[in-house]
């Protein structure tokens, strides 16, 4: 962790807090120009620094920080070239006064120029070590293979000899052999930090600096210091480390009692070849105890940010899910300017430790790739992703191209995977639905009129005419017409049986067919197919190709057709490789010339259609074997069986 006060670390912590970020350019011929936080364009800055790949804890890394800045800025982009980038985060303590912490120093890559805005993109000095190295069977401390490529690189050193000569290892003499696989004077940094259990890094001075894995945490972050956090449900530590020895081709295993954690493979490390065996076993153990410090839980946060936190820092997590009893070290992080501040820990799970014997152990760090300066024996591998997406109909669509050659007449073998998004048609249901209807009992009535009787003195009833043009009678008491209902029948109960279509419409199936050709030659004999659904789906392709010509270049091609709908394949969604021995990591080009020309139909009169034109022209040139010449050109076609043919 960067060296700042406590009271830096109070207001850092605190639930609000007044910041600015500031920087500096120098060309390389001393011009300078400042720029503050109205100079940087809102989102546009991080820094982003690694000391592990993405899965493990490793030793002897040389990974380079990157740093990424737009500015409103109207410099010349021709005068930035090898120029030097200063970052500074300024932060409001309590008493009103800005404390000032380095950001780092990187050197501009690549400068581009907008309308109004200047964009950067530069790395740390960490770069500066990729120079061949010519040093051989050379001899000294692992201070003077450091400060050799200090000098060579132009890159000052953080720690000095009496520091170098603390650590352990720091006094032992090594030396590196002649037959070795070192080109850069980054390998033998590589290398050195195997050795002193470390890795190597820029520090915010510009200076490479070697650091160590700890188990002290520098600070603690609360839940109210985190956006998002995960953490993972084991621990990673290291009992054991196997190093490769030329000499005898075998892996020296060392481990502590008990051994029931990870082994750390340290490979062919040239500096652990020569000497007596007690010395290697010194060596690696001195390895292995700056190693077992290791026990950390990996995880995964985003935080509100401490600028002073450095690679390799050990933190602890309070709060939420987060385990209060372990500790976590710092792997990886991206630092966003005036934004969230991305920390990570990676580490493997020892469970799968345990899934290998010792003998397993022991071998794990044997050669794994044939020693042979000539590329015969050797694994390759062909990879293929597409660059762009895909709709399949019924047609064929080539998905898949990969191109290769090998050095001998050897056997590869073809894996892909596949994501598609399937769209099915609409398909029409029907069914007769057939059932019994129950009808009920009903009575029948009948309204009857019935004439009252006159009434005794003889007087008739009187009639007049209403409104609405109806009868209207005297007063019933009078005599009159008066209605009741009368039952006239009843119906019984029945039973019938009813059929009635029903009709709908639901998502049909695709049936999705893969076609392989090899050389031009479709595979007839395996062809996967597959049925689907509308949604997202995968597959899984193999293909072992076999009777390979030596120095002969191959194509291997993929088609897709779909029916009963469409199939669409994302950008990236394909990823296949071919993998086989002797392999030939780039060949050259054999002078082939391949056009395709399709035309979709076209429509003739009201009735005829002609079906889509191919046009193929191909060139082929002898290169290492003989090779055919080929010239094809389609150019008359018939239209029907009656028509005459026309000339294109």
């Amino acid at each position: 962790m960067y060296p700042v006060s406590e009271v830096f670390l109070q207001a850092v912590q605190e639930n609000t807090r007044r910041y600015y970020w500031s920087g500096r350019i120098t060309t390389t011929k001393g011009t300078t120009y400042e720029f503050g936080a109205n100079d940087i364009v809102k989102g546009s800055g991080y820094i982003s620094s690694q000391c592990c790949g993405s899965t493990e804890i490793e030793l002897g890394t040389v990974y380079a920080a990157e740093m990424g800045i737009t500015l409103l800025s109207d410099i010349d982009r021709y005068t930035l070239e090898d120029a030097l980038v200063e970052l500074f985060y300024h932060l409001r303590l309590s008493d009103g006064t800005f404390e000032e912490v380095p950001m780092g120093i990187f050197e501009v890559s690549e400068a581009n120029r907008n309308i109004k805005t200047l964009e950067l993109k530069a790395y740390d000095f960490m770069l500066r070590f990729d120079k061949s190295f010519n040093g051989f069977e050379t001899i000294g401390t692992v201070f003077d293979f450091v400060n050799l490529c200090s000098k060579a690189c132009k890159v000052e050193m953080a720690q000095s000899q009496a520091d170098y000569e603390a650590m352990p290892n720091g006094t032992e003499l090594l030396s590196i052999y002649t037959e070795n696989d070192i080109e850069t004077y980054r390998d033998v940094l590589y290398y050195v930090g195997q050795v002193l259990g470390g890795f190597f890094c820029i520090n915010r001075e510009g200076k490479l600096e070697l650091r160590k894995y700890g188990n002290e945490p520098v600070m603690e972050l609360e839940t109210k210091h985190r956006f998002t956090s995960s953490f993972s449900d084991f621990i990673t530590r290291y009992t054991a480390v196997s190093s490769t020895n030329m000499k005898t081709e075998t892996a020296e295993y060392y481990h502590l009692d008990p051994d029931d954690g990870l082994t750390m493979n340290l490979g062919v490390n040239p500096l652990l070849q020569f000497g007596l065996k007690e010395t290697r076993e010194q060596l690696c153990m001195n390895i292995l105890n700056d190693l077992s410090v290791v026990d950390y839980v990996p995880f995964d946060s985003e935080t509100t940010g401490n600028p002073a936190l450095d690679l390799g820092d050990v933190i602890r997590f309070k709060g939420g899910q987060a385990d209060e009893n372990r500790i976590s070290a710092i792997t990886s992080m991206q630092c966003k300017i005036g934004g969230k501040h991305t920390l990570k820990g990676v580490g493997k799970n020892p469970r799968l430790a345990h899934a290998k014997s010792k003998n397993d152990k022991n071998i794990s760090g044997l050669l794994n790739q044939i020693i042979d300066n000539k590329e015969a024996g050797k694994i390759g591998i062909h990879t293929f992703t597409n660059a762009s997406s895909f709709t399949v109909g019924e047609s064929d669509v080539k998905i898949i191209s990969i191109e290769f050659a090998p050095n001998e007449a050897v056997m590869a073998q073809f894996f892909g995977s596949v994501i598609v998004g399937v769209n099915a048609d609409q398909v029409e249901r029907s069914v007769v639905a057939r059932g019994d209807v129950v009808i009920p009992s009903v009575e029948v009535t009948e309204k009857v009129e019935e004439v009252l009787p006159e009434e005794e003195n003889g007087t008739e009833s009187e009639v007049t005419g209403s409104e609405d043009g109806g009868v209207a009678t005297g007063d019933a008491s009078e005599g009159g017409i008066s209605e009741e209902p009368k039952v006239i029948g009843n119906t019984k109960e029945q039973m019938l049986s009813v059929e009635m279509p029903v009709v709908w419409k639901e998502d049909g199936q695709v049936v999705v067919h893969f076609t392989f050709e090899f050389n031009g030659n479709i595979i007839e004999i395996h062809q996967p197919e597959d049925t689907w659904h509308s949604g997202k789906h995968s597959i899984m392709l193999y293909y072992p190709i076999e009777d390979l010509v030596a120095n002969y270049r191959n194509i291997f091609n993929v088609y897709a057709r779909a029916t009963g709908g469409t199939v669409t394949v994302n950008t990236g969604d394909c990823l296949a490789a071919i993998m086989g021995q002797s392999m030939g990591a780039g060949e050259a080009w054999d002078g082939e010339i391949r056009l395709e020309e399709t035309i979709k139909k076209v429509k003739i009169g009201g009735m005829l259609q002609m079906a889509a034109v191919d046009e193929n022209i191909t060139w082929k040139i002898d290169e290492l074997v003989k090779r055919t010449y080929s010239d094809v050109v389609h150019g008359r076609f018939g239209i029907g069986a009656f028509a005459m043919p026309v000339e294109r």
